[in-house]
């Protein structure tokens, strides 16, 4: 097994050489690549109330299986991310505006559900929760990482990342596919997953959530889903 590209968390700036993580390059529906979801901060549409929204979840994507990108592997599983040490990596190589801009609003302790994306079968694998907080990105930084951005300084850098750590397996593997039917029953009938920005801003690769009365397993009452 290729080695993870995670940094870990808490890693010192000598340890930069670590291989970045790295978006989904696929060809599933409801998938885009890294390359598709750069964007200037001018063409990314605004979300109302990013960060103000209580929603406090999170979808968060990552590619479970080997791939490699300019000489090194961007595979990074949920794990993977549980064999790190505490079971804690930071979430790198995000390089789209909005996406970054919903990194800088998540807090301590909100949790996310961890995507395998651009694989055989993706869809959501586990739940991991934010322990640290937006920091600068050291990926931006490293010119032989595939996420390296010359415009990015080091006084006034551009890219952000937060650590989240392991909290557990799903119940089972909820995948693209059934996500994707109750999403289309959703659309007619006004359910809870009718807005999901997996389908509607297909290109995130970290999106905001809308919770139900509890929290994010409510968020899907009528789907009867066990997450």
């Amino acid at each position: 097994m290729p080695r993870p590209r995670k940094r870990l968390a808490g890693a010192a700036k000598a340890g930069r050489k670590e291989p970045a993580r790295k978006r989904s390059k696929t060809k599933n529906p409801g998938e885009v690549s890294i390359k598709e979801e750069n964007s200037s901060p001018q063409k990314t549409p605004p979300f109302k109330n990013c960060g103000k929204n209580l929603s406090n979840y999170w979808l968060m994507k990552s590619e479970p299986e080997s791939r490699l990108e300019k000489g090194l592997d961007v595979k990074f599983s949920i794990e993977d991310l549980k064999a790190q040490p505490k079971q804690t990596a930071c979430w790198d190589g995000v390089r789209n505006y909005q996406a970054r801009n919903f990194l800088r609003a998540m807090k301590l302790e909100e949790e996310a559900f961890f995507y395998h994306s651009n694989c055989k079968e993706p869809g959501i694998a586990g739940l991991v929760k934010i322990v640290k907080e937006a920091y600068p990105d050291h990926t931006q930084f490293e010119k032989s990482n595939p996420y390296y951005d010359p415009s990015s300084k080091e006084d006034n850098p551009k890219w952000s990342m937060v650590d989240v750590q392991f909290v557990r397996m799903m119940k089972r593997f909820i995948p693209l596919a059934e996500l994707k039917t109750h999403h289309q029953a959703h659309k007619a009938t006004g359910g809870p997953l009718k807005t999901m920005m997996l389908f509607t801003h297909q290109r995130l690769s970290v999106q905001p959530l809308t919770p139900g009365k509890s929290g994010p397993y409510t968020y899907y009452p009528h789907t009867r889903m066990t997450v």
